[in-house]
């Protein structure tokens, strides 16, 4: 069993077959893999569309590390996020993002000279003045709007997860725009600067969608700043850019993305666009391992019982897919006097160790022969996996790390 486009790479099936069953279940990174890809994207985008990585997707720091030399900075959500990540990447620009700031977080990020803040609110935007008068006087604080902008051409139609385009708790309403630029144009808080306007309206968007959105929302944001008369520097169009889990072979079109937001940039001279993607730099890059436990059969089903479960990868359970997998068969002898658990027929729905029947990785998937000490890795799990899983759920122990070409090119491999 393997899905088409997803067999992990020679270095990473070397690296789990080499490990004892009592290492797994274990997160495999593939960080040469990693780099080759945020160098495709970044060659696909124009000179002027500026790529930020979107550290919630995956904030391990070797991943952080990996993706400095290919993006211009990295957007932070949290306090937490802000520390991490300045501590792994040191020096680099920082977005700090998110719709719950506390005046804690802020106070943080100001001090740490974080480049940019996209304001959520006119709270957010008192808050984050009275702060700066009084933590950071002596400096002019870059300020993005975040708008939820209405999108009436049916391009969110297709998205997994919208922010935006309907009423949600993400960004400024568009009535209140007018409110927004006169408190930052109008000398009350003149220690602020409205650098420019930000949205990220949806996830799991192809290239087309997502071009129409980008298109919409520098539209709406070139004649706001028109109405109001000021200058516009910035617009960050967001991310959300597709993976997609029941067809992994299948990628996001990044050449004609990038073609189309050349196309953006050219007509609009002025402005330096963003996109924060996540998910579509990390995604691809990373495999969860772990070993089948035992093969059962119930009422005409046949189920695997592997080590770990979805307290350690929770997203097929929260998306509600089949994670991509493949089998890698064990080639020691059954050591046990007792029968090898085996399936007898070819669909097998692998399941996790949790008490509970919505711990399931995989339903119905071909795995014909599938035994006990057979290996099965999971695809597509470099994003969203381990960091926003329910880890203590049940108290099993933690997944193993490993970290391979954590080097540059060339040098010793570190795990």
């Amino acid at each position: 069993m393997t899905t088409p486009g997803l067999a992990p790479t020679p270095a990473v099936r070397d690296r789990i077959r080499s490990l004892p069953p009592e290492e797994l279940p274990a997160y495999v990174y593939d960080l040469t893999a990693l780099r080759t890809r945020a160098a495709e994207v970044r060659a696909a985008l124009p000179e002027r569309v500026e790529l930020y990585y979107a550290a919630k997707a995956n904030p391990e720091p070797e991943i952080l590390d990996a993706l400095r030399p290919y993006v211009d900075g990295y957007e932070v959500s949290s306090g937490g996020e802000l520390a991490h990540v300045g501590k792994a990447v040191p020096g680099a620009p920082l977005a700090f993002g998110g719709p719950g700031k506390t005046p804690a977080e802020v106070a943080q990020a100001l001090e740490c000279g974080v480049e940019r803040f996209h304001v959520e609110s006119l709270y957010e935007l008192h808050m984050l003045a009275s702060l700066a008068s009084r933590l950071a006087p002596e400096r002019r604080i870059a300020v993005l709007a975040r708008f939820n902008l209405p999108v009436d051409d049916g391009s969110l139609d297709g998205s997994s997860l919208a922010m935006g385009g309907r009423p949600t708790p993400f960004g400024l309403d568009p009535g209140q725009a007018g409110e927004l630029v006169a408190l930052l144009t109008d000398g009350t808080y003149p220690h602020l600067e409205l650098r420019g306007i930000h949205a990220h309206l949806a996830s799991g968007l192809e290239a087309p969608e997502q071009l129409a959105v980008a298109e919409s929302i520098v539209t709406w944001a070139a004649a706001l700043a028109a109405e109001h008369r000021f200058p516009l520097s910035e617009v960050v169009v967001g991310g959300g850019m597709a993976v997609d889990y029941a067809a992994p072979e299948r990628r996001f079109d990044w050449t004609a993305y990038g073609a189309g937001l050349a196309r953006l940039a050219a007509a609009h001279p002025e402005l330096t666009l963003r996109i924060e993607p996540g998910r579509a730099l990390t995604a691809y890059c990373g495999w969860y391992a772990t070993e089948v436990l035992d093969v059962k059969h119930s009422h005409g089903e046949e189920f695997a019982v592997v080590r770990g479960g979805t307290h350690h990868l929770r997203t097929p359970a929260t998306k509600g897919h089949n994670q991509p997998c493949t089998v890698l068969p064990s080639d020691t002898p059954w050591p046990h006097p007792w029968p090898w658990p085996a399936a007898q027929g070819e669909l097998v729905t692998v399941t996790g160790q949790l008490c509970t029947p919505k711990d399931v990785l995989a339903r119905a998937v071909p795995a014909p022969g599938l035994r006990a000490g057979d290996r099965v890795v999971f695809g597509v799990a470099g994003a969203y996996a381990w960091n926003i899983s329910h880890h203590d759920f049940l108290m099993h122990p933690r997944p193993g790390f490993h970290f391979l070409g954590a080097a540059e090119p060339g040098a010793a491999e570190e795990a």
